[in-house]
């Protein structure tokens, strides 16, 4: 009983194995890509190619040659011998042209719009946070430049040692212009006080 107990034990260990390897994914490499029935196609380079119809569709040139077709086409299906007509009088195809054209060139254009909307709010939140940065510089430097001032206030300024350097000349001019008086004073008090002894 023993020997068939052991059996039974590897098996079911050599089939959890199986299982188990089977059902693990790897995680260090990449699924392999779905099978889709839609064709692909990269939105960046429809994008494009539609910006460029838009953009050409919204030129004079475009217009000028579509004027140019619309008489061809009018004046070959009017004047040109019955048997090399294509579209006669009420230029029944050259309305359904126009029509297919129109119903192509109007979401084209919509979309050429809607891209250049989301450039737009793209470059606006840019702006945005352009003008906030130069607030906190500008804010940052005003306040840098308040304590340049306040401090300043303290320092002793060029100016300011000037103005003081010439009172203090203008004292000791004054001074000195005070002792030259006194001391011409003082010898004429002396003559005048020897004459009055020798009287």
């Amino acid at each position: 009983m023993v020997p068939e107990r052991e059996t039974t034990a590897r098996e079911r260990a050599a089939s959890g194995a199986t299982a188990s390897s089977r059902a693990r994914a790897r995680l260090d490499q990449p699924r392999p890509p779905r099978r889709r029935l839609l064709p692909e196609w990269d939105p960046e380079a429809f994008g494009r190619l539609s910006e460029r119809i838009a953009r050409f569709l919204g030129t004079g040139r475009f217009i000028v040659w579509m004027t140019v077709v619309i008489i061809l086409w009018v004046l070959w299906n009017v004047a040109a011998p019955s048997a090399l007509r294509f579209d006669e009088y009420p230029f029944i195809f050259l309305t359904l042209a126009l029509s297919l054209q129109a119903s192509y060139a109007a979401p084209l254009i919509l979309l050429a719009q809607n891209r250049q909307d989301d450039r737009d709010r793209v470059n606006l939140e840019q702006d945005r946070k352009q003008n906030e940065r130069s607030i906190a510089d500008t804010e940052y430097l005003t306040r840098e430049i308040a304590a340049l001032r306040i401090g300043l206030g303290e320092v002793a300024t060029r100016d300011w040692i000037r103005s003081e350097l010439q009172d203090l000349v203008r004292d000791l001019e004054e001074r000195q212009d005070g002792r030259r008086s006194q001391q011409g004073a003082l010898p004429a008090d002396r003559s005048a006080g020897s004459d009055v002894h020798d009287r």
